[in-house]
């Protein structure tokens, strides 16, 4: 890069930093560090929201999958957008009837007791901690391939920067940097597929270049294998705790219906121009390795000063969800599961101690974590596996039809963890069905069979806004 681009990245380094700097200021609680104060108006929303999930799993691994597989990953991947629309005009507005909820365990406690809220906490962080993995090393990869400093460093230095702003801002400074992102990912990246199309003879000689099949529905996938594929993305990371926790933002049920719908139909234009750039590697540079795709294509032709923010924006793509899980981590770890399980009550300033403490924390093991998967999409995948067939049918259960049974909750999770285990790790994925689908599928048979049965024991709770407190379920 020249020197015009290296200022131009370096000023938005720090121009992070000070974002999280500045904002320690208006950090003075517990609800600042995890739900900015419930003031997130939905276009704000719209952009962290949108600028959270399009991470290093919707930039680098569809562009990725789509040099290798063709825009089937690509269709596949809408399955996101889909339940993205669904859950912004369905569920995520009633989010809001839990006045005083930061996390799913709030909501969950609320439904079906105590032990509820810790294993949600427990399969939260997981979750977290493995998508927050894939966004480290998305960010080594990037990184690596844009100013040639080796995976490691790059993963050490890229997440050092993420750790700082968000364990001194919290909520605040990552929605803030969110939206910043947003507008860089937003524009540059558009660009950078004009750039590339212009650069292949324009869109018709892209598709006379690239083999017939990467262009088809289905390429080479099979039926099950798309399906089992398309139910991941449908599934496995739906209102999964940093979605949910900037809905709780919000001031109401009109802002979090906007700002999660518009994101959702956004995210399909995000899919086609990642996985148009990917194509677009395919035909320009066929030797390079897949994850390489989005990087190499900009930074071999994109102009000088215009570079340098294509790359911050590829950085900004990956470094908003990693900051989005970070903080969503903290978070989790402490109210969900130390908070429980302390045998005092933690004050306020305790609990901002100890969320600022965990972020570092949390930080620190995704780093470790993003050396050892094998690809972006990988370690994606590999933390769906647990979520969808758990908390997802009792979480909906809960705030669309408003079920208290905790029988039915812990059963139904119980069930769906061993089903799925069983048949991915036992069984090794018969048919090429992952594990999730089955899972999913008893998760909902027992959850359903169970509410029924105790139904009379535990009536259905009504719909208007409840507050939560601790221990409120009975």
């Amino acid at each position: 890069m020249a020197i015009l681009d290296w200022i131009l990245l370096g000023a938005y380094f720090l121009l992070l930093v000070l974002i999280g700097v500045q904002t320690m200021r208006r950090v003075k609680s517990p609800d600042d560090f995890a739900v900015a104060g419930n003031r997130i108006i939905w276009p704000v929303f719209f952009g962290s929201l949108a600028a959270a999930f399009l991470g290093g799993g919707a930039s680098l691994g569809v562009a990725g999958a789509a040099m290798r597989d063709g825009y089937v990953y690509m269709f596949a991947f809408c399955a996101f957008g889909v339940q993205t629309v669904l859950v912004g005009y369905f569920v995520a507005p009633r989010l809001k009837n839990y006045i005083g909820a930061h996390t799913l365990g709030d909501i969950m406690e609320t439904h079906y007791g105590r032990p509820a809220r810790l294993v949600t906490g427990v399969l939260s962080v997981v979750l977290c901690a493995g998508i927050l993995g894939a966004q480290a090393l998305a960010i080594g990869t990037v990184v690596n391939a844009t100013l040639d400093v080796p995976t490691v460093p790059a993963v050490i230095i890229g997440m050092g920067v993420v750790i700082l702003y968000s364990s001194f801002g919290g909520a605040w400074a990552v929605i803030q940097t969110d939206l910043l992102q947003f507008i860089f990912l937003g524009v540059l990246l558009p660009v950078a597929l004009l750039i590339g199309l212009d650069a292949v003879g324009g869109p018709s000689a892209l598709l006379d270049s690239v083999p017939a099949e990467h262009l088809s529905f289905m390429g080479d996938y099979s039926p099950a294998q798309f399906l089992t594929l398309f139910a991941a993305l449908l599934l496995g990371e739906t209102l999964v705790p940093p979605y949910a926790q900037r809905t709780f933002s919000t001031p109401d049920s009109r802002h979090a219906r906007k700002g999660y719908a518009l994101a959702g139909f956004f995210s399909f234009f995000f899919f086609f121009t990642s996985a148009s750039l990917g194509l677009i590697a395919l035909v320009l540079y066929p030797d390079i390795e897949s994850d390489q795709a989005l990087p190499t294509v900009v930074m071999n032709l994109m102009p000088v000063g215009v570079l340098g923010l294509v790359v911050a924006a590829l950085m900004a793509v990956v470094m908003s969800t990693a900051s989005s899980y970070l903080n969503s981590t903290a978070v989790v770890l402490t109210k969900d599961i130390y908070q429980p399980l302390s045998p005092t009550a933690l004050p306020p300033s305790r609990r901002l101690t100890v969320e600022r403490a965990t972020s570092v924390v949390v930080g620190a093991g995704a780093t470790i974590f993003a050396l050892s998967v094998p690809s972006i999409v990988d370690a994606l995948l590999y933390s769906y596996t647990l979520w969808a067939p758990t908390v997802i049918v009792p979480l909906f259960g809960a705030v669309l039809f408003g079920v208290r049974s905790a029988p039915a909750a812990l059963s139904a999770i119980t069930a769906g963890a061993i089903v799925t285990a069983v048949w991915q790790w036992g069984l090794d994925a018969p048919f090429g069905l992952d594990g999730l689908v089955p899972g999913v599928v008893a998760n909902l048979l027992v959850f359903v069979t169970v509410a029924m049965a105790t139904s009379s024991r535990y009536p259905r709770r009504q719909q208007p806004a409840v507050r939560v407190t601790e221990g409120e379920f009975a």
